[in-house]
């Protein structure tokens, strides 16, 4: 039986970081790199293949947004074990990093509605359908690690949607952990605040290059993976997310949105002309 990781957003970022990761500390058969973008794709995993003496990092260009995204993961990953089952006994998926995802700075009504749309059939529908595809192929002692953010502990403010799609995937990552733990199956959700990666730049269409205060995703990674394979429900690394993600549990939810509504505005470019050419470059950036 093949043992394998399946990252998706794999081409830079955290995703990125996952791969390299995992690729030192853990024996994969292959660890499968999903993501649109083929350039970067290779360029990770022309790296991971230069430097590890154990996992095969294989790029698979694969746009896995929506049901339809989800259909021709399913249909990808049956027609890999199939072929498997041929001259092995099929495959074990013992790593799933569900990590493709991506975020709008403003307030609901000035940012366009099929980005919006966009972004839950990602950040939920995708995430939600390839943990049900790829359940059977998992085993006892396999993991699912799935992408939250710190935004899923409150409502908030000029970051509505991207803060109630991550609530969706911390409440259902746990719930997941719950159903799953007599099959031995493990569940964590990764809860990071800022991280230097692009997800500024594409949630402010460009206004923003990089998360301001944005810590390194190296020891977030780390501190992740250490988490879930001591079968932690969820991964918080800084002192600060900790305190935040406390504070969350005492203070009023409209509270926060409200305030955050006010005082937190992010930078973001709001030129209807180029609605479309910004939509392009972030869906072609998320993963």
């Amino acid at each position: 039986m093949k043992n394998i990781a399946i990252i998706t957003g794999a081409s830079s970022g955290l995703g990125k970081e996952f791969a390299i990761q995992i690729s030192q500390k853990y024996d994969f058969d292959e660890i499968w790199l999903i993501a649109r973008r083929q350039d970067k794709l290779n360029e990770v995993a022309d790296l991971i293949n230069s430097q590890s003496n154990f996992s095969l990092a294989r790029p698979i260009v694969m746009d896995i947004q929506g049901k339809d995204g989800v259909k021709e993961f399913k249909n990808f990953l049956t027609r890999e074990n199939d072929n498997l089952e041929k001259i092995e006994s099929g495959i074990n998926i013992e790593l799933l990093i569900n990590n493709a995802g991506f975020g709008t700075y403003g307030p609901f009504e000035e940012t366009p509605i099929d980005r919006q749309m966009d972004m839950i059939d990602l950040n939920c529908t995708a995430l939600t359908g390839i943990c049900g595809v790829a359940l059977p192929f998992l085993r006892k002692g396999s993991h699912i690690i799935n992408t939250a953010s710190l935004a899923a502990f409150m409502p908030l403010g000029n970051f509505a949607v991207y803060a109630a799609s991550k609530a969706y995937v911390l409440n259902f990552s746990i719930a997941l952990a719950a159903e799953l733990k007599d099959k031995e199956i493990q569940v964590c959700a990764l809860c990071p605040g800022s991280v230097s990666t692009e997800f500024a730049n594409v949630a402010s269409n460009g206004a923003r290059k990089e998360v301001k205060g944005g810590y390194s995703p190296v020891k977030v990674v780390a501190h992740c993976l250490k988490k879930a394979y001591k079968n932690k429900k969820v991964a918080l690394w800084h002192p600060k997310w900790k305190f935040n993600a406390f504070l969350s549990r005492i203070v009023s939810r409209y509270s926060v949105a409200r305030i955050t509504y006010k005082y937190h505005k992010r930078p973001y470019k709001q030129d209807k002309n180029k609605i479309n050419e910004a939509e392009e470059v972030s869906l072609s950036q998320f993963n």
